[in-house]
């Protein structure tokens, strides 16, 4: 019971960021500690219960299953970091990974590097998790740019930056004045479920001639491992955006007609 009420207390900590993460880590880990220190002594006293004949049988058994419930979740976590590779940013484009800006300015001093760790880190992506690819719609950007921010929106993400695509494809003619164009750029901050961990979220949405491409990075602050969860957000988020591409545009409503004005001269004022 003091394992289980350790970890309510040391995730409590960590979704309401009170302690810095470090501290708050390690209270949970030790928490998580007494959990299976508490599994082997209700082991030692089912076995003397057994050959003994003595009571206390129901509270080794609660104690075992209060134990196993606490390390569950983390063992499944343990399982997937070894079969996983230890990155923690994902990202649609490793080539040119879209860029955090105003996230940057929020990240505390000892969160993990801004910068994409490079080829590397790519090449671990690729095989580790060879779907996550550009979305390429042929929607126009802004309205790409919308069905991204409604899907953020809706997700309650913090939203720290948002800039809307401007412009379209350049103009052939190298002598004519080229257009302003500048990227639909979301930067979000999104937070683990159980833990309350802060991700950050950064959408770019760029102009193509078919239509848009979508990229999203998504990146852990701490820890060198995410246990697949930026790679499963980049792929929901992008499901997700071409979902609400797919729904059917409302039509723009029709405009009023014209009354014609009393005395008014003209074909409307003849009928």
């Amino acid at each position: 019971m003091f394992s289980f009420a350790a970890t309510v207390i040391s995730v409590i900590v960590v979704r309401s960021g009170a302690l810095e993460i470090v501290p708050a880590l390690s209270t949970f880990a030790g928490a998580l500690m007494l959990a299976v220190f508490a599994i082997l002594l209700a082991l030692c006293a089912l076995v003397v219960i057994w050959f003994e004949g003595v009571a206390g049988a129901k509270q080794a058994i609660a104690a075992l299953f209060i134990g196993l419930a606490l390390i569950a979740y983390p063992a499944y976590l343990g399982i997937k970091a070894y079969r996983l590779p230890a990155i923690y940013d994902i990202t649609t484009d490793p080539i040119d990974p879209p860029r955090f800006d105003a996230i940057a300015r929020l990240r505390p001093r000892d969160a993990n590097p801004i910068t994409y760790a490079g080829l590397y880190a790519a090449e671990q992506q690729h095989t580790a998790y060879s779907d996550i690819e550009p979305d390429l719609t042929d929607s126009t950007a802004q309205e790409s740019y919308d069905a991204a921010m409604k899907v953020i929106t809706k997700r309650k993400w913090r939203i720290v930056d948002a800039r809307q695509p401007q412009g379209g494809q350049p103009v052939a003619n190298a002598r004519a004045p080229q257009p302003a164009i500048r990227d639909g750029i979301i930067e979000a901050i999104a937070r683990t479920p159980i833990m309350g961990f802060r991700d950050d979220v950064v959408v770019r949405i760029r102009a193509t001639s078919d239509g848009a491409r979508i990229d999203v990075r998504s990146a852990s602050r701490y820890g060198r491992h995410d246990f697949g969860t930026n790679a499963s957000r980049v792929r929901n988020l992008i499901s997700d955006i071409d979902d609400v591409l797919a729904l059917p545009q409302k039509p723009a409503p029709a405009p009023a007609p014209v009354k014609p004005q009393p005395g008014a001269k003209g074909p409307q004022a003849k009928r």
